[in-house]
C-alpha cells in the first residue's frame, strides 16, 4: 500500500461519499472503489462501512486514518520542500490574521513584504480564529496570527504567544457616557445595555470576566449589540452612533489623536488586552517567504511602539 492509497482513504473519510471523494480526487468512482478495496485487502481490515447515503470509517478505519493523515501530510510537505529547494525560490505564501492584528499590523506588514520581495505572491485572509483554523487545517494557509485564548491546544497545532495588545472601551466625542465620569461595573453595565457594545468576537475568558464583574448569569446576557470581524466597520459605527466600541488601543490611535474617539475610564476593571500569537501546523516547515513574514510581524509586535 502506497501514499496514493492512503490519500484515497483520507479523502473518502472526509467526504463520506464515494462520488464526492472521487470528484475531489479527479478519479472515476469505480477506480476509487477498487483502490479502497485494494487497501482493505492489503491490511486485511474493513476500513469503511458502506451505507446507502454515507460511508463511515469502521473502528479499524479510524485507527488507520489517524496515521494515514500524518503520512499524507508529511508526503505533501516533502514534495513542497523539495520543489522549493530544487527551484531555489522563496515560494509564495498565504496566511491569515484575526480582526485585531488586521486593524493594527497587517497594512504596514504587507508594505514591508511588497517592498522587500516584490516578486512573490501573498494572500492574506482576515477572519475569526475558527475560520482561520479551518483553513489552516485544510492547508490553505501556512499560518495565522490571532488572539489565541480560545484556540484548542491540540497535537496537530503549534501555538506561539507573541504579545498582549492593550485594549479598552471607546466612544465618540460628545457621547453621553463621557459626562458621567469614571464608570463602576454596575454603571457600566447599565450604560452598555442602553447603548450596546460593538466588538469582534469576545474570547471566552473575557466573556466570563465580564459576566462576573457585571453580575450577569451568562455570556448570553451581555449587551453585545454588534459583532463584526472588521474593526474598521466597528469604528465607523462607533463614530456615527452611541455604541460602545471594544478595540485595541493601537487600532483607534488615529481617531483618539484627532479627538474623535475617547477611551472610557473604568476603575475596578482588570486591564483588557488581546493575547496575540502565531498558529501553525506542527511539523510543517514554513516557506522562506512565510518565514520572512513571521519574522517581520514578530518584530513589529514586539517593538516598543507595537505594544
Amino acid at each position: 500500500m502506497d501514499i496514493k492509497h492512503l490519500t484515497h482513504i483520507v479523502a473518502l473519510a472526509d467526504k463520506r461519499n464515494f462520488a464526492r471523494a472521487a470528484e475531489h480526487l479527479h478519479l472515476s468512482q469505480p477506480a476509487l472503489s477498487r483502490s479502497i478495496q485494494a487497501a482493505e485487502a492489503a491490511l486485511n481490515l474493513r476500513l469503511f462501512d458502506r451505507g446507502a447515503l454515507e460511508v463511515k470509517p469502521t473502528p479499524a478505519g479510524e485507527f488507520v486514518l489517524e496515521r494515514a493523515r500524518r503520512l499524507v501530510f508529511e508526503s505533501r510537505c516533502l514534495l513542497r520542500d523539495v520543489n522549493l529547494y530544487r527551484d531555489r525560490t522563496l515560494g509564495n505564501t498565504a496566511f491569515g490574521v484575526g480582526p485585531f492584528p488586521a486593524a493594527t499590523v497587517l497594512a504596514p506588514l504587507l508594505v514591508q513584504v511588497r517592498q522587500s520581495h516584490p516578486g512573490v505572491q501573498i494572500r492574506a485572509s482576515v477572519g475569526n480564529w475558527e475560520l482561520l483554523l479551518s483553513r489552516l487545517r485544510a492547508e490553505e494557509l501556512e499560518f495565522f496570527l490571532a488572539d489565541t485564548r480560545d484556540i484548542p491546544r491540540t497535537p496537530d497545532l503549534e501555538v506561539t504567544q507573541l504579545v498582549q495588545l492593550p485594549a479598552g472601551l471607546f466612544v465618540r466625542a460628545g457621547h453621553p457616557l463621557l459626562e458621567a465620569g469614571p464608570l463602576k461595573p454596575k454603571g457600566l453595565l447599565e450604560a452598555m445595555v442602553l447603548h450596546g457594545i460593538a466588538t469582534v468576537r469576545v474570547p471566552v475568558a473575557m466573556q466570563t470576566l465580564l459576566v462576573q464583574l457585571m453580575g450577569q448569569s451568562s455570556a448570553d446576557s451581555l449587551p453585545i449589540a454588534l459583532e463584526c470581524d472588521d474593526v474598521r466597520t466597528l469604528k465607523h459605527v462607533a463614530l456615527a452612533t452611541d455604541s460602545v466600541l471594544i478595540a485595541p488601543v493601537t487600532a483607534v490611535a488615529a481617531e483618539m489623536n484627532e479627538g474623535r474617539l475617547v477611551q472610557l475610564e473604568t476603575p475596578g476593571f482588570p486591564p483588557a488586552y488581546s493575547d496575540l500569537g502565531l498558529v501553525m501546523l506542527k511539523g510543517r516547515t514554513p516557506s522562506p517567504t512565510a518565514q520572512h513574514v513571521i519574522e517581520q510581524v514578530t518584530a513589529m509586535l514586539q517593538a516598543p511602539s507595537g505594544r
